[in-house]
């Protein structure tokens, strides 16, 4: 049966349920009527488009203070969406060990000894954090449940994490603090810039709750969307969302008030606020002291609206809260 009238509006619905991984055949024309006629579908799906759920995480795993946190972040997220939590040896690249201290007389052999003793240490804490807590190990290939698994033969560097995180839903990362040249930091901006994927980040100490009580930090930006649509499947788990505008913080872009109205539009509510920064206090502070006083267990946070160097030069809002935060925090960029 032909299709009457423009077919670029078959093909152009029939792209926008393929983005959505719909799993279900569309209707084809001439089986059965809905609101287009011709045997469309009534209406689309309610998540088309959407990641709905958050059923791979990936937590890089190394012999740090606060990596215990960095796991306890990542199973209450995986908690919510009954998620498989999978770990890899996070440590230096072999080149990069000898070039610290090219005079320490380490032979290649010792140092290939040391990597594989982080290797090891890192495995027995996240083994042992994942059995404490009573969580299965996966098995088999299907759909993902409340689980656990372990990537043995990750190459060491720590640019491995955004390359292989681009196929999780998920990185979880402990904060790196303010030190910009550290090794935790060149993790983080590998995920962040590399991955194309959410990172959240987990604050020094082990969070008791995750995501019921949301602040957005809007600053009307690229980054702020599409960090915003990342974080939908929390967004939609949460009881509380408020959506906070620092004066003088923010782009040219939607102010919070028009994506507090596309939120009510998807069936989110939020409230909404702007604040003036008082005194010499900072956007990075003024967040910070807000989602304390709201009590907020998740920042939603897109990261670096500005460079990276002039935040790394003039500090920014970005850096400050990684530096700062005491919550976990939703990046993207």
């Amino acid at each position: 049966m032909a299709y009457p009238g423009d077919y670029s509006a078959f093909w152009r619905l029939s792209r926008t349920w393929r983005r959505g991984s719909m799993t279900r055949a569309i209707e084809t024309p001439g089986q059965g009527a809905g609101a287009y006629g011709n045997g469309w579908p009534s209406a689309l799906p309610k998540h088309v488009g959407e990641r709905s759920r958050m059923k791979t995480i990936l937590v890089p795993t190394e012999q740090s203070s606060t990596m215990v946190s960095a796991l306890d972040t990542a199973l209450l997220l995986a908690r919510k969406f009954d998620s498989c939590i999978e770990g890899f040896p996070l440590r230096p690249a072999v080149a990069d060990l000898v070039a610290m201290d090219p005079d320490s007389g380490l032979t290649m052999v010792a140092v290939k000894e040391n990597d594989a003793e982080m290797v090891r240490q890192a495995e027995v804490l996240f083994r042992t954090f994942m059995e404490n807590n009573r969580l299965p190990q996966r098995s088999g290939d299907g759909p993902a449940s409340l689980s656990w698994s372990w990537l043995a033969d990750a190459p060491s560097g720590h640019d491995f994490v955004g390359s292989y995180g681009r196929v999780f839903d998920m990185i979880v990362l402990a904060r790196p603090g303010d030190e910009w040249q550290s090794p935790s930091m060149i993790t983080l901006e590998s995920a962040l810039f590399e991955s194309g994927r959410p990172v959240l980040i987990a604050p020094p100490s082990s969070p008791r709750t995750l995501a019921t009580n949301i602040l957005v930090a809007w600053n009307n930006s690229t980054e702020q969307a599409r960090t915003m649509a990342d974080a939908t499947p929390l967004l939609r788990l949460a009881e509380r969302i408020t959506i906070l505008t620092v004066e003088g913080a923010t782009v040219a872009g939607p102010s919070g008030e028009q994506m507090a109205r596309s939120l009510r539009m998807n069936g989110l509510a939020a409230n909404t606020m702007t604040l003036k920064p008082i005194g010499k206090r900072t956007a990075g502070e003024t967040i910070l002291a807000k989602a304390d006083e709201l009590g907020c267990d998740l920042i939603v946070k897109g990261a670096y609206t500005q460079s990276r160097l002039r935040q790394m030069i003039f500090g920014g809002t970005t850096r400050h809260i990684l530096a700062n935060a005491k919550l976990p925090v939703l990046m993207a960029h």
